[in-house]
């Protein structure tokens, strides 16, 4: 009988058949967007590359699903066709937070009072047109402050609105100025993970809320915090006016109130609003709404935290040493030995007072009468 050589391709077919038969047991991996079997034999590394993959072309697809119900009114503004200017912003700024530091720490600040005195009056003018704005045309296209829809025509009122926001976007990102005028002029001690958090996630959230939401209810947290900074940064830009100026500045204490209250309402309320308006099914999209509270409960959380850190919380006094305290007490174990019959007061020797020959101390100054 003649020995018949298998060619190539039906070696491999075999080994490829082998291969397949070799597990019997197949696992199934089913998520909201993935239906994937995975032979249980693959390598750890394999199947982790593959949902990797899988992941990423199902976010790509969610996204591509997204740009479908985006307002088609701002797609064309500046920083709104892809996210990818907005987080390339924002990582430069924490690549700052990062180098800048370093940078300043072997120099003198900088005092930059005239660069402070144009950019605080500067976002003065800038958050009153965005408030003005936001005022007026919420006024004229008749908005309620309870439930607000969206409208995404071409209605002059509705645009303005939407104009008005965008700016408010953008004026997010200006503000990330703060944080450099500390770095750069050594206020290291402002540059709080607090203050980070809100700057930086301010302007990138907000570029979310431009693409799919540019108008309705998103109006009230932008006009509020607009007129809040107006006088805000009205206080930094006369406070960087000199001594001369800041005498005048008597409304310090008010102005640290009337952001506190902005702050509690700005996200207390936020929850309460949202949550009526969920409660009375409100055409604003729901996503937005949850967004909007768990947003709002990472600063509540945050700001309890610094406040407890900084108002409420006792600091441990460090414990004195034994040799403190023994010289507290006005006497110095093992030394007074040392200087003969002296004492260590303030630092100074002086030598205890010798009875008389009576046997009686001698009384210095006036002698005390009863």
């Amino acid at each position: 009988m003649r020995n018949i050589k298998p060619s190539p391709s039906s070696v491999q077919r075999v080994a490829r058949e082998s291969r397949f038969q070799r597990s019997e047991k197949v696992a199934t991996i089913k998520g909201p967007c993935i239906a994937l079997s995975v032979d249980t034999g693959t390598s750890d590394t394999g199947l982790k590359m593959e949902l990797t993959m899988h992941l990423i072309n199902d976010t790509m697809n969610l996204y591509k699903w997204a740009l479908t119900i985006a307002d088609k009114r701002v797609e064309k503004w500046p920083l709104m066709d892809n996210p990818l200017p907005t987080l390339a912003i924002s990582s430069s700024y924490l690549l700052f937070l990062w180098l800048g530091p370093k940078y300043m720490q072997n120099r003198e600040p900088f005092q930059l009072k005239k660069t402070l005195i144009l950019y605080n009056f500067s976002m003065v003018i800038f958050n009153f047109f965005i408030c003005k704005e936001l005022f007026l045309a919420a006024r004229a296209a008749g908005y309620s402050y309870i439930c607000q829809s969206v409208d995404y025509s071409d209605d002059p009122n509705e645009v303005r609105i939407a104009a008005a926001l965008w700016w408010y976007f953008i004026s997010k990102g200006v503000e990330y100025l703060d944080t450099v005028f500390f770095i750069l002029r050594k206020k290291f001690n402002q540059v709080s993970f607090l203050h980070v958090y809100h700057h930086c996630t301010m302007f990138t959230l907000w570029w979310i809320g431009i693409k799919w939401v540019a108008g309705g209810q998103s109006f009230f947290g932008a006009h509020m915090n607009a007129a809040i900074h107006v006088l805000m940064y009205l206080y930094y830009g006369l406070t960087s006016c000199g001594p001369k100026i800041q005498k005048y500045l008597w409304w310090k204490k008010y102005l640290t109130v009337i952001q506190m209250i902005q702050f509690h309402i700005q996200f207390h309320v936020t929850i309460g609003h949202t949550a009526l308006s969920l409660y009375m099914d409100c055409e604003f999209p729901h996503w937005m709404h949850y967004a909007l509270i768990c947003y709002a409960l990472t600063f509540i959380a945050l700001f309890g935290n610094f406040y407890y850190q900084t108002y409420r919380r006792t600091p441990r006094l460090p414990r004195e040493p034994k040799a403190v305290k023994a010289l507290s007490n006005g006497v110095s174990n093992g030394l007074s030995k040392g200087l003969g019959n002296g004492v260590l007061l303030g630092g100074k020797v002086e030598e205890k007072e010798r009875p008389s020959g009576n046997g009686r101390r001698k009384r210095k100054g006036w002698a005390k009468r009863d």
